[in-house]
């Protein structure tokens, strides 16, 4: 699904991106995904080092269910753990496969802050759901 979004915007994707590293008093807090705008199509290795500061960037966090609780607040908790890397714009995008009429609009009131629906298909083969990417 995070493949799926950068494909969508373009620019260089680094995925299990170090946001805060771990010290006695403090977990390491990863980003599924931070997408560099303006820079050539392209991946670097997960977890490599790349420098924000005056870049455009995007924070992907992407779950294989419908927007919920830990993903919003992932999303809302990954765009304040970028500003100490000086970007000079930040989006923070939830990528999931259904939306959530209650959690989109209160996610959505963060600026910068948005929702992404992956899209799928459903077809029913008996009792057994299949779940299809485009």
């Amino acid at each position: 699904m995070t493949l799926w979004f950068w494909h969508q915007v373009g620019g260089l994707l680094i995925e299990e991106f170090v946001a805060v590293r771990r010290t006695a008093s403090q977990g390491q807090r990863l980003i599924d995904a931070v997408i560099v705008l303006g820079e050539k199509k392209r991946r670097l290795k997960r977890g490599a080092e790349f420098d924000l500061a005056g870049r455009d960037v995007i924070a992907v966090q992407s779950k294989h269910r419908r927007l919920g609780m830990t993903v919003a607040g992932q999303t809302l908790f990954s765009k304040e753990l970028l500003k100490r890397f000086q970007p000079r714009s930040i989006r923070s995008v939830a990528v999931c496969t259904a939306d959530d009429a209650v959690l989109r609009p209160l996610l959505e009131r963060h600026k910068g802050c948005e929702v992404w629906v992956y899209p799928v298909r459903r077809v029913m083969r008996g009792q057994l759901r299949i779940t299809l990417a485009w």
